[in-house]
């Protein structure tokens, strides 16, 4: 793939139709046997999970965050999925459905964003690419890169409160982006955002369009940070106070401060299209790689492989955006164009939950379409595990 053609992400392809993909799902889950994937299961709310079981604590956490009531109903897993998995709920940003959905472990939608049935709301949210909480739980960051707008949801007030950027408009000027991507809220209100097209990681102070920092130069693309990125499409938070950038042209990660200082700079190994690099723990990180077959890595400064996970066949990744470490020690990742969310145990290199149908797009509970951004609820939320540390020089 040329350099040009790797700026931004590509749409996904064309659908085939349900029938053909179907046989897709004859592979299924890698930890089940073959005969159990021709659907979805229903994991109903009486189900006792073990082992890795959720806490109380994070579920009420949850629970608060998102002014949930009692859980109800079945719930939609891939066959063989693990509930215990999961620590608690996880945030899909459901792009070609247009909505933001909390499933928790037993695959039961918990919140949804917008509302079913409210197609005006719809249509002026436009398609979440990515979606994280903020460090005090009470705003999604929803980044619509391909309207290349930014929005912020108010969870109580389930509306967008406040929106950056020109919705469907892209551009390098004051006021617009081109192709924002994992926009995160700082804990003092300040937007941070990688801006793929315009080769820059911009702060924006909240409520107005006011640039607090830039790091790169508009429009100037290539890897010579902090005066220059190759189409940055992640800022990610560190535990030490830095930010992982990763940078898909000429496949780059690197560690920088706010203030623009670069610690160190690596190539990902093995990996085609970085995306959304992040921290296992220090000195550890992981990485997906957004190609067919995709696959997620995890390395170290040096550029050395610490774990690869790379199926092969009926079971291979489709362009993969983004893994995040569980506390379990399992990674949580969306397959984009196989339309599904999964876990992978990196013990086994098992998926042990998933929750959509393998290659088959949907808005019907159980299917996804696109799912392009995960994030965990309270209390175990990327911002929120990193709040502590988040901007420090």
């Amino acid at each position: 793939m040329t350099a040009a053609r790797r700026r931004h992400r590509a749409a996904p392809p064309a659908r085939a139709a349900a029938g053909v993909l179907a046989l897709a799902l004859l592979g299924g889950l890698a930890a089940c046997a073959p005969s159990a994937t021709a659907g979805l299961t229903r994991a109903h709310s009486s189900a006792t999970p073990s082992g890795k079981a959720s806490s109380a604590t994070a579920a009420s956490a949850a629970d608060n965050a998102f002014h949930l009531g009692p859980a109800k109903g079945p719930g939609y897993l891939a066959p063989g999925s693990n509930p215990s998995a999961l620590p608690g709920d996880v945030l899909i940003a459901d792009e070609n459905n247009h909505r933001l959905l909390l499933v928790d472990p037993y695959g039961r939608i918990r919140w949804q964003f917008p509302s079913p049935g409210t197609a005006r709301q719809a249509r002026a949210f436009g398609s979440p690419d990515d979606s994280f909480i903020s460090s005090n739980g009470t705003t999604i960051v929803a980044t619509e890169e391909m309207d290349d707008a930014v929005a912020l949801v108010n969870i109580a007030q389930h509306r967008v409160t406040q929106r950056y950027g020109k919705l469907y408009v892209p551009g390098s000027v004051r006021g617009y982006f081109d192709h924002p991507d994992d926009a995160m809220l700082l804990p003092g209100g300040d937007l941070l955002l990688a801006d793929i097209i315009n080769c820059r990681i911009l702060i924006l102070a909240p409520g107005r369009w006011h640039v607090v920092r830039q790091l790169g130069t508009t429009d100037v693309c290539g890897h010579n940070p902090p005066t220059t990125f190759g189409s940055p499409n992640g800022v990610f938070p560190l535990t030490d106070g830095h930010f992982l950038v990763t940078e898909i042209n000429g496949d780059w990660v690197d560690s920088i401060n706010l203030h623009g200082h670069v610690y160190w700079s690596t190539h990902p190994p093995g990996v085609a299209y970085p995306s959304d690099a992040n921290e296992v723990s220090p000195g550890r990180y992981i990485v997906a790689d957004y190609s067919s077959p995709g696959q997620i890595v995890m390395f170290n400064r040096a550029g050395q492989v610490l774990w690869r996970y790379r199926p092969t066949g009926a079971n291979a990744l489709n362009h993969p955006s983004l893994a995040l470490p569980l506390p379990n020690g399992d990674v949580l990742a969306n397959d984009d164009y196989n339309d599904r969310v999964i876990v992978i145990d990196p013990k086994t290199d098992k998926i042990v939950w998933q929750y959509g149908h393998r290659g088959i797009a949907g808005s019907a509970p159980g299917y996804l379409n696109n799912p392009d951004g995960v994030d965990m609820a309270p209390p175990y939320s990327l911002l929120m595990m990193h709040a502590t540390t988040i901007g420090l020089p």
